[in-house]
């Protein structure tokens, strides 16, 4: 049986209707219009008291571990709004450098340092970038933080913050003690597509804080003041430190340790004393 043509819609009856005969026709009865909504406000929660408001994530790549004997070869660096978990702005930029002995490690080719590319002005945005933030915040601050104030880079006098080492990130996460940027990462559902450059572990970073609810928290409780602690532990309950965080032999000799707020020594299951404490016994 032969199909019928419906001339309105074309000659196989199956393509779309053209939208300007909607528009021709005629409308139905106009709706009613919608009660206004209130817009959502810009800030999104109040303020944590105390807590900073703008963090400049960082991280540097250097020629070696010694700034006595290597240089800085490359930083990154993002601003990061807390309160809106949003990042403002970003930069990296390579320092020009003769030799690189870690290379194999950061892939960055001395003769690459040595292209023209306005390393200067980008030393300028970054130091406007600094000055917008209240704190400073690396990886590995106790590394990176060594590095500024030599060569041409400016001195910092931000308090430092170190995502390993001061934040506890939730046990839910099941992280180490001191994770790593990649593990991090991954835990908190961030892809990891890049790794040895100072930009893409600022934006690693940058994407756990988007992504972590209870940030304000961690950013106070990290920024209490710290002290080094020995565990009082016997040989056999040596794993309690290990799973406290403390290490051992490092920075005390032939102990387990680890920094520590007044708070978290309070609430650890075993004992720990003061390191200059056991020093000023020692001497006495």
């Amino acid at each position: 049986m032969a199909q019928e043509v419906d001339p309105s819609t074309g000659a196989d009856g199956w393509e779309q209707a053209d939208l300007l005969s909607f528009a021709a026709a005629p409308s139905a009865a106009p709706l009613a219009p919608e009660p206004p909504t209130e817009s959502p406000t810009e800030s999104p929660t109040e303020p944590a008291t105390g807590c900073p408001q703008r963090l400049l994530i960082l991280d540097t790549e250097t020629t070696g571990l010694d700034p006595e004997q290597h240089r800085c070869i490359e930083v990154g660096a993002v601003l990061f709004d807390v309160p809106h978990r949003a990042v403002l702005s970003q930069i990296s930029f390579l320092l020009p450098c003769d030799r690189n002995g870690a290379e194999p490690v950061n892939g960055i080719a001395p003769a690459v340092t040595q292209l023209p590319q306005p390393w200067r002005s980008a030393l300028a945005c970054f130091a406007a970038m600094l000055d917008a933030a209240e704190l400073v915040v690396a990886h590995h601050a106790a590394f990176d933080r060594q590095w500024f104030g030599r060569g041409e880079l400016p001195p910092i006098d931000k308090p430092w913050l170190c995502s390993m080492d001061d934040l506890r990130w939730p046990p839910e996460r099941q992280l180490r003690s001191r994770p790593s940027v990649r593990d991090l990462a991954l835990a908190y559902g961030v892809p990891v597509w890049a790794a040895h450059r100072a930009l893409t572990d600022c934006i690693y970073l940058a994407q756990v804080f988007e992504r972590c609810p209870e940030l304000e928290t961690l950013l106070l409780q990290g920024l209490e003041p710290r002290r080094l602690y020995r565990a009082r532990l016997s040989y056999d309950e040596r794993h309690r430190a290990r799973e406290a965080g403390f290490r051992w032999n490092e920075p005390v000799s032939g102990a387990w340790s680890r920094r520590l707020s007044e708070r978290e020594a309070a609430s650890l299951g075993f004992p720990v004393v003061p390191v200059d404490e056991l020093q000023e016994r020692r001497s006495a």
